[in-house]
């Protein structure tokens, strides 16, 4: 042990490791049961905290943030496609760390899946989001706070858009109220962050929630509100994203890139890509190996292309997350869109990008920036359109010149005229 009773844990960041101070060890539990379906197409395939953002899944982020906060065992609560992550992290050797599963076989809340994990929890732990990006001091101060008492600790942190979440009221530092996503006016914008420090406890008190459908988290901890000691509250201004809706999907892969382009310069990683030298790539770009680039591709700023795929010659690129082994013809321009795996964009097709106007769940979100979606296995013909934040669905088959300009449902064929 090191002064101070702390212990060192090694966090490993790409090629680095990096040396952390940790308190005593303490069960991270990682919820990642769901399928999330405002992120349709992209989840269809995958569970939303498997969706890459700058070449890596959500999750993974999350993983690496517990590992750099010294804890050293991980439950992840797996459901939908579960296989997808328990093939990419195994055992958790490749983090330092011990990764177990349990199984949320319904998403009945994120309660109930926290009650999946009581079987191999005997001491106080650790509950986070598996999709919701927060830096690793976050952690390790809920963490340290644990250690001192019984009584919950959820991290609350800033948000420009507290209606969208579970907006907390606090005295002090104790959680009066969390109101999910209200209606109503708000008079903070301090949210629930995601992050939960919890003694075993707290499986009983899930389990006696007075509640009507999903069992939440929240709702037990609306209800320890009104007890004496109450939920402690850990205020968090860090890093802290979050993927509700397909754009955000860019706006979360853009914020990882600059960051990543900040600490090290160019982003751009691909050890094995090929490229002309009239290739024109923006410092904030992150490429996966083997990557090709045709002559005179232009890859704008906030890009992240995966591994194996292809941009054809004269495309442009820009803001854009572009999955492993798509290919983006030559002469396309795409802009503020998502292409999926295996996704085929023909030569000259337009995804035009800027200012949309898109409903989801027939909320109206406006001047999102938002090109538009080509799910995974989609092909999308030579010389057409998509416009207004047009979503195309899997495997869906568009002929050359098309225009879209709303949602394409999966397995669809869109012919011209």
């Amino acid at each position: 042990m090191s002064p101070g009773g702390c212990d060192h844990g090694r966090f490993k960041s790409g090629a680095d490791d990096i040396l952390l101070m940790s308190a005593d060890a303490t069960t991270a539990v990682i919820l990642a049961a769901g399928e999330g379906r405002r992120l349709e197409p992209l989840t269809n395939r995958r569970p939303k905290p498997m969706v890459p953002v700058a070449n890596r899944p959500l999750l993974e982020y999350v993983v690496e943030a517990v590992a750099a906060a010294g804890i050293d065992r991980v439950i992840l609560v797996v459901g939908y496609r579960q296989e997808r992550i328990r093939n990419h992290f195994g055992d958790g050797d490749d983090w330092d760390i011990t990764i177990e599963y349990v199984q949320q076989a319904t998403q009945l809340g994120t309660g109930h899946a926290v009650l999946q994990a009581e079987p191999v929890i005997d001491d106080s732990f650790i509950v986070l989001n598996g999709d919701r990006i927060v830096e690793h001091s976050v952690i390790a101060t809920v963490q340290n706070r644990m250690h001192d008492g019984e009584t919950p600790v959820m991290a609350v942190t800033p948000t420009e858009r507290p209606r969208e979440y579970g907006v907390v009221t606090l005295d002090d530092n104790r959680v009066i109220d969390i109101d999910e996503k209200p209606a109503g006016p708000v008079m903070t914008n301090r949210i629930n962050a995601g992050v939960y420090g919890f003694s075993p406890a707290i499986f009983d008190d899930i389990r006696e929630t007075d509640v009507t459908g999903e069992l939440t988290i929240t709702a037990t901890l609306n209800e320890l509100a009104d007890i004496a000691d109450g939920v402690a509250a850990v205020n968090y201004d860090g890093r802290w994203l979050d993927v509700s809706n397909l754009w955000d999907v860019l706006s979360v892969n853009a914020a990882l890139i600059h960051d990543r382009t900040n600490r090290e310069g160019s982003a751009a990683d691909g050890d094995e890509n090929s490229s002309s030298s009239s290739v024109a790539v923006a410092d904030d770009v992150a490429l996966a190996d083997n990557v090709r680039l045709g002559p005179n591709v232009t890859v704008g700023g906030s890009t992240a292309i995966g591994e194996n795929a292809t941009i054809a010659a004269n495309a442009v690129i820009e803001n854009t997350v572009v999955f492993p082994d798509a290919v983006i013809g030559a002469g396309a321009v795409v802009r503020d869109a998502v292409v999926a795996s295996n996704a085929r964009v023909g030569p000259n097709v337009t995804i035009a990008g800027g200012p949309a106007t898109v409903v989801v769940d027939d909320a109206v979100h406006r001047n999102v920036e938002f090109g538009g979606v080509v799910g995974d296995n989609a092909t999308v013909g030579g010389g057409a359109t998509l416009t207004d934040g047009a979503v195309v669905g899997d495997n869906v088959r568009a002929d050359a010149g098309v225009v879209i300009d709303e949602r394409v449902e999966s397995d669809a064929v869109v012919r011209r005229g």
